[in-house]
């Protein structure tokens, strides 16, 4: 962290008279159930000490750099997602509108405001202000283009890539237009929900004018503090999520698994990826109702460990051929685990999260599931054919929905100096 990060948090710190505004509006609940109370009031030398000596859950993740950060970086606890419609027709508009959002997002992920104030009592602040005080918990914040983004308006019809394609209907879609699609995606990840919210905010207001909202999600899985041991987090039909993940800390591994090249994609993607955005509604009240077996079965993995059936460890190797006393295999053909496995040959990036939005008034149900996530070099190699296999014969299939879909080029990173996209405009 450097000295120009540590004056800004210390200039950002709160007044005992701010707290107690605070307080007489209502806010200081929100912001002490983000921070404590060490960040919002005056503290002793101890508490000092505490407020200024970041742990891993909230250190500075990088903004600038070869590849985006939030696509292999570890999962963080929280998501805000949002895609965006362009309203302007202008190519300078929209390079205009990525400057900005670069020098935002850059700012923004090393825990300062979104842009320096000017403390005019006429103007309102540049900062929505929701995130003072609060340090940078891992926010990350990644930039993606729409197959809709490469259309007439803005002449890069050519510069779209080959991978880029339009994903067919699966069986269990029952797509919505609102939670589908966008010209922009920008993922936001950080281990605070306020801290991403705030970003996602900030990058919707300095749009105005050039784009608008088209969606918007949030999400969550277990935090680092009730699970500080970072095991596979659990999905919310009470199953772990995401055990066969590629290990893309490996380099080769992650050039395999998840970042373009020009084999595939144009030059100007060199160092970036494809994201998979899929809103999978779960029937939960059902899912409730089945049996442990059943659910197992449908896994093809116990619940409580994650191990593969008739194994006893969750990394144990999934074995496909494996027949019980009867005849039977122990893993079912048609289970999840089973079919997603794809004979080792075809591997994703997951980096799912679940979400919940209330109450659906229409049938009393919960409105809750997966925001799922993938990344990968080539989705018409990779993502489409695992899903088309999936939705064939997916056990599943019973408990879920695909209501929303998108495809995304997420873009490569950039230097200090340059801005994302700088590559394609």
């Amino acid at each position: 962290m450097n000295d120009k990060h540590l004056e800004n948090t210390t200039a950002n710190k709160f007044t005992r008279r701010e707290a107690l505004k605070l307080a007489g509006v209502g806010g200081i609940g929100l912001l002490l159930g983000a921070t404590g109370v060490n960040t919002l009031l005056p503290s002793s030398p101890k508490n000092e000490q505490t407020s200024a000596t970041p742990t891993g859950a909230d250190e500075v993740i990088p903004f600038y750099g070869k590849h985006q950060s939030g696509i292999i970086t570890p999962m963080q606890d929280f998501i805000c997602m949002g895609a965006f419609d362009l309203t302007t027709t202008s190519l300078g508009d929209v390079r205009s509108l990525f400057q900005s959002w670069t020098q935002a997002a850059a700012r923004m992920t090393a825990g300062k405001n979104v842009d320096e104030e000017s403390d005019h009592a006429l103007l309102p602040p540049v900062d929505t202000g929701e995130a003072m005080g609060l340090r940078p918990m891992k926010l990350t914040i990644t930039f993606g283009l729409g197959a809709s983004f490469f259309d007439e308006r803005f002449g890069l019809a050519s510069k779209r890539p080959a991978p880029l394609v339009d994903l067919p209907r699966f069986n269990s879609d029952e797509m919505r237009k609102e939670w589908s699609g966008g010209d922009i995606v920008v993922q936001v990840c950080a281990n605070d929900p306020q801290v991403a919210f705030h970003a996602l905010r900030n990058l919707a207001r300095i749009a105005r004018g050039k784009a608008v909202l088209h969606w918007l999600q949030e999400g969550f899985q277990r935090t680092s503090a009730s699970d500080p041991t970072g095991s596979t987090p659990r999905n919310l039909l009470g199953f772990k999520d995401g055990t066969n993940n590629p290990q893309v800390s490996d380099p080769a591994t992650a050039n395999e698994v998840v970042w373009a090249n020009t084999a595939e994609s144009p030059a100007w993607m060199a160092g970036g990826s494809y994201m998979v955005m899929r809103r999978i509604r779960m029937r939960i009240e059902v899912w409730d109702r089945s049996t442990l077996t059943d659910q197992e079965n449908t896994f093809g993995r116990h619940r409580l460990t994650g191990a593969p059936l008739g194994k006893a460890n969750e990394f144990d190797e999934l074995e496909l051929d494996r027949k019980d006393a009867k005849g039977k295999p122990v893993v079912p053909v048609n289970s999840h685990a089973a079919l997603a496995h794809m004979e080792g040959k075809v591997k994703i990036l997951r980096r799912g999260y679940s979400y919940s939005s209330g109450m659906d008034l229409k049938t009393g149900q919960l409105d809750a599931g997966l925001l799922f996530i993938c990344y990968n070099r080539d989705p018409r190699k990779q993502f489409i054919p695992m899903q088309q296999k999936l939705a064939s014969v997916d056990r599943l299939n019973e408990y879920i929905t695909h209501v929303g879909s998108g495809l995304y080029a997420c873009l490569p990173g950039a230097s200090e100096g340059g801005y994302i996209g700088d590559t394609l405009f």
